[in-house]
């Protein structure tokens, strides 16, 4: 399959970038985003996509995450702002014309690709692993209480003092004068065997940020008109699945797919393994049948 390197330019930044065509005519088109832990072009999920849909006429551009200069999470904003950008240098490839074109993102890359749906009619489709229907915060609360729970820390005390941990964390992002009493929580509780799976810093920073802290996905979610899928794996022990799945009934779009994948956790794959050879075969059939169906079969 051919292959061109391009660079996204979105506000300044270039972003190198990949685009992985059909042999063929394209008939449709898709960006996959990030999720928190890996902003390479070049993970293994992005190359899967681009094997896998290309050979049925599907254009795949990917492209590295902005990188932050405080090592801090890129803002959902300017993650959605990168993904029209990249969405806008697709659409201008002359082998893409007027196909349809859609966004794919895995976990914290679906609140972007959210944003992104509803600012922009350009975002014909959305397919979405582990799409989160809370706030980071909470989200987070979940997913370190899973991780004590899942290491046989699953005792009251152990989960109420996590709990006051992510609590004081969180007071400390929204009112940098409670850093102090927050370092101090953390002091109480670090040596504490669970503590490494608290997913908090030692030592909290001043200057230490959480902009999309308390990101309330609930009404970007009813401004998602085009059809979208959602995978999640019964087995996440990060994204609380069921109150995800509620936030999309509520979001009022009627054109919501929803697919649980069995033996799966927060990525598509299978046996707790997150490399290319464990990929759920479900996943990968899910995926090709129902972008068949929007497109209109191979």
């Amino acid at each position: 399959m051919p292959e061109r390197e391009l660079t996204v330019l979105s506000e300044g930044t270039e972003l190198p970038a990949t685009l992985t065509l059909p042999e063929s005519r394209v008939r449709g088109g898709l960006v996959p985003l990030h999720p928190a832990s890996d902003g390479s072009r070049r993970q293994f999920l992005f190359d899967h996509l681009a094997d896998t849909l290309a050979p049925r006429g599907i254009a795949v551009l990917r492209f590295d995450r902005r990188p932050s200069p405080t090592d801090d999470d890129v803002a959902f904003t300017a993650q959605a702002d990168d993904a029209l950008e990249a969405l806008s240098l697709l659409r201008a490839q002359p082998e893409v014309g007027s196909a349809p074109l859609g966004l794919w993102a895995w976990s914290q890359g679906a609140w972007a690709a959210s944003l992104a749906a509803g600012r922009s009619s350009e975002v014909a489709f959305l397919v979405l692993l582990a799409a989160c229907g809370v706030s980071p915060a909470e989200q987070m609360r979940y997913g370190t209480a899973e991780q004590l729970r899942r290491n046989g820390y699953d005792d009251a005390e152990a989960l109420g003092e996590l709990a006051a941990l992510r609590r004081a964390l969180e007071d400390a992002f929204r009112d940098p004068s409670r850093i102090a009493s927050a370092q101090a929580v953390l002091d109480r509780y670090a040596d504490r065997p669970w503590f490494p799976l608290a997913y908090v810093p030692r030592t909290l920073e001043p200057s230490a940020d959480w902009p999309d802290m308390d990101f309330d996905p609930g009404p970007i979610l009813a401004t998602v008109r085009c059809p979208v899928l959602l995978f999640y794996g019964e087995a996440d022990e990060w994204t609380p699945i069921e109150p995800s799945i509620v936030a999309w009934r509520r979001s009022g779009n009627e054109q919501l797919t929803v697919v649980r994948l069995a033996g799966a956790d927060h990525a598509p794959t299978l046996g707790g393994v997150h490399e290319r050879d464990a990929i759920s075969p479900a996943y990968t059939q899910s995926l090709t049948d129902w972008i068949d169906d929007r497109l209109g079969g191979r």
